[in-house]
C-alpha cells in the first residue's frame, strides 16, 4: 500500500513539473491589457487579452423598452421585435435569458449616449 501512495506522489509531482515547464512559456507579457467577458449565466471569468485594433463599444441609452410577458422568452421577445439574438443581448448585457420573469423590463432599441 506504500508503494502504491509513493507512486501516487510521484505521478501527481510529475504533472505539476509538466503542466508548470507549459505554462512557462504561456506567460501574459508584463504590462498586457485584459478584458473581463461574462459568460451565459454573468459568471465573470472569461478573460482575453486586448488587441491594439479593439475599438471602444459606446454607451447606449435604451429607447425602446418592453415588460416580459407570461411565456416570453428572450428569442420570442427579440423575434416578436425583428430583432437578432445578438441585437437583443447587445441592448441588454445584463440579462440571464434563463431567469426572464414576468414584468422584467428588457430594452428593445438603444441609441449611443452623447
Amino acid at each position: 500500500m506504500a508503494k502504491h501512495a509513493a507512486a501516487a506522489l510521484l505521478i501527481a509531482s510529475l504533472l505539476v513539473a509538466v503542466a508548470l515547464a507549459g505554462a512557462a512559456d504561456a506567460r501574459r507579457p508584463l504590462r498586457a491589457k485584459i478584458t473581463v467577458n461574462r459568460n451565459a449565466i454573468g459568471a465573470r471569468h472569461v478573460v482575453k487579452p486586448l488587441k491594439e485594433t479593439d475599438a471602444a463599444v459606446p454607451s447606449l441609452t435604451c429607447s425602446k423598452v418592453h415588460g416580459v410577458q407570461e411565456g416570453e422568452t428572450c428569442f420570442s421577445v427579440a423575434q416578436g421585435s425583428g430583432l437578432t439574438q445578438d441585437d437583443f443581448l447587445g441592448f441588454n448585457p445584463n440579462i440571464n435569458c434563463a431567469k426572464v420573469f414576468i414584468g422584467q423590463w428588457v430594452c428593445l432599441a438603444a441609441t449611443p449616449s452623447a
